[in-house]
């Protein structure tokens, strides 16, 4: 697949199929993806892949502490405003979302089964987690982080596979410890769900948009 058809095609899968992904094809992307840039070729990026029966009880685990409502603290903290605009974008991502589900604005109950399966990585057979060392400068090692994600999940759009980068995947890294073998001196930056994507699920087709250019871009000469 051509890059630029890679870059367009690509998009957050929300429903996978029950299908295993090898670990042979996971590994063979990720070591093409660690040609990603990083600062001073420093690769602050370390890697767990979860599948099988620890992805499963990590999936149901998750899936608990939010549904009982149990306190987050994540080792990155999300942001908790956001300017106008982005907001803005943020809210009509989530109405089309709801709208591919036939969820209501007022159906609380279907809204939260929604964010379990999201909590639950929305069911995929694998799972990416990057670690970074707690010594790190965290703001700037993220960079690093979003440049090597976006080419790991290019190229698992090239062979067919869909991606979720999901926030929450960490936002229980209790959860994460009690399940994963994680090591103490590491923080949990991001985990992306891997999977074959279901062709049918309306989830997966909706239409997507993106800021025109002249809200993004100033030209200087």
């Amino acid at each position: 697949m051509e890059t630029t058809a890679c870059v367009e095609k690509r998009r957050t899968i929300r429903k996978f199929l029950p299908k295993p992904v090898p670990k042979e094809t996971i590994a063979e992307i990720i070591s093409e993806a660690l040609w990603a840039p990083s600062w001073g070729n420093t690769q602050p990026w370390e890697f767990m892949v979860v599948s099988g029966p620890l992805m499963d009880k990590f999936k149901t685990e998750n899936r608990n502490a939010l549904m009982s409502g149990a306190n987050s603290k994540p080792d990155i903290q999300m942001p908790e405003k956001w300017p106008d605009a982005m907001k803005s974008r943020y809210k009509d991502v989530g109405r089309t979302l709801f709208n591919s589900l036939s969820i209501g604005r007022d159906d609380v109950e279907a809204r939260m089964n929604y964010y379990g399966e999201m909590f639950h990585i929305f069911d995929a057979p694998a799972m990416l987690l990057i670690l970074l060392d707690k010594s790190l400068l965290l703001e700037y090692a993220l960079l690093d982080v979003g440049l090597f994600l976006q080419t790991f999940m290019l190229l698992a759009c090239d062979r067919g596979l869909g991606t979720a980068t999901l926030a929450a995947s960490v936002h229980f890294p209790q959860v994460a410890r009690e399940v994963l073998p994680i090591p103490d001196d590491k923080h949990l930056a991001i985990g992306a769900a891997i999977g074959w994507p279901d062709p049918e699920a309306e989830v997966n087709l909706f239409e997507r948009k993106r800021a025109p250019l002249e809200e993004l871009i100033t030209w200087v000469s």
